[in-house]
């Protein structure tokens, strides 16, 4: 019984000790029990919507990642800023449009009638996109300046924009200078206006440099090539890729081929490939990729807005190497026995257009004409005889 007794007891014992030895474990359970919710606290969740933010933040400008870096956005910044600041700045107010006095007054169906509108054509010596807009604007303005009704077209070439005139489709147009001669001596086109430019001086061999910044009704040509082909003068130009303008384009081929030919290079057969481009900023374009080893533009097609903000380095990378003689400007033309008061409307309601700030933008952003001048019928006749005393008869050009 004594032994049953003892046996009893150190169970006891045992049970307690045991007992005792197992809450403290408990205890500590909980203490690591709430440590796992501590990991689901707020600092990670916020961590992840941060990202997202970032994310958002570039779109919202590329400037806004190097803002990340203190440092990097104000550089990134500042190249952003003049984009807004040159949109705004340029910004003209909208053209007035104001209807003039003693316009003519056309019945329905009749040419200017919104049945039977005036079509004016424009050559596609730039931007196509934005010539076509700027004529819309302008025919716009036109209009309500007018009272008549005017369309526009954009030819696909200088020759079409000729054709069109030839065949009446078109019954004016801003044809380049070459193109106005073309079609003056087939089709009796009439030269009406002139543009007026800020002369731009060709470098320090341009005999014109004292002129540069004036308004005149010239401009010339220049042959340009990359830096690094090695080509300083026409001569080098033998076995040389080349990019012109268009066929019909005074300063982008027909002066450049009078020139290769005075200097010895015969565009057929010494050229190794000769291009048309289609506008000057395109042939800039092909000359600075390597397209083409040289090529003609006006002075100075470098300086297109749209070929400067796509190669900020052009003035850089392509250099002029040869100057042209002086060339009329282009201007607006009317074709043979067009209406005599609905073409002096027409030239009135531009010229006032010219002497808005707003209708001048509007005009501008097609051909960067700063001023439109009357000029005479005769107004390209002393060139185009120059042009035949180099040996070019411009008869035997048009097709």
């Amino acid at each position: 019984m004594k032994k049953y007794l003892l046996l009893v007891v150190t169970m006891i014992v045992v049970l307690t000790l045991i007992a005792a030895c197992a809450p403290t474990p408990t205890p500590v359970p909980p203490t690591a029990t709430p440590k796992p919710p501590e990991p689901t606290k707020p600092p990670a969740p916020t961590a992840t919507p941060v990202p997202p933010t970032a994310t958002a933040v570039p779109p919202t400008a590329t400037a806004v990642p190097p803002t990340a870096t203190p440092a990097p956005p104000t550089a990134t910044l500042a190249p952003g800023a003049p984009t807004p600041t040159r949109t705004a700045t340029p910004t003209p107010p909208p053209p007035k449009c104001e209807k003039l006095p003693n316009m003519p007054v056309v019945k329905a169906g009749e040419l200017g009638s919104p049945e039977k509108p005036i079509v004016i054509t424009f050559v596609p010596s730039g931007d196509v996109p934005t010539i076509t807009r700027a004529g819309n604007e302008t025919a716009e303005c036109l209009s309500k300046i007018t009272g008549l009704t005017y369309k526009i077209e954009v030819g696909t070439s200088y020759a079409v924009s000729i054709e069109a005139m030839g065949a009446g489709k078109a019954h004016a147009g801003f044809l380049a200078t070459f193109a106005a001669i073309l079609a003056r001596e087939k089709y009796g086109i009439e030269p009406a206006l002139a543009s007026t430019r800020a002369y731009v001086s060709g470098g320090d061999n341009d005999p014109d440099k004292a002129l540069a910044g004036q308004q005149t009704t010239f401009y010339k040509g220049q042959f340009i090539t990359r830096k690094d082909t090695g080509i300083k003068t026409i001569a080098d130009l033998k076995g040389k890729t080349f990019c012109g303008v268009d066929a019909a384009s005074t300063s982008g081929w027909i002066i450049p081929s009078i020139n290769l030919r005075a200097n010895g290079i015969n565009p057929e057969k010494d050229l190794k490939a000769v291009t048309f481009a289609g506008s000057h900023p395109n042939v800039v374009i092909a000359v600075y990729k390597g397209d083409c080893d040289a090529g003609a533009t006006f002075v100075d097609a470098r300086t297109d807005a749209a070929v400067q903000r796509a190669y900020p380095d052009v003035m850089d990378k392509v250099v002029p190497f040869f100057l042209s003689i002086r060339i009329p400007n282009d201007g607006l033309q009317f074709i043979k026995d067009f209406d005599p008061k609905l073409r002096e409307a027409t030239v009135e309601g531009l010229l006032s257009m010219m002497a808005d700030p707003g209708g001048r933008a509007a005009v501008r952003r097609a051909y960067t004409y700063d001023n439109l001048i009357k000029v005479p019928v005769t107004f390209y006749d002393e060139f185009r005889d120059l042009l035949k005393k180099a040996g070019v008869d411009v008869a035997t050009l048009v097709k």
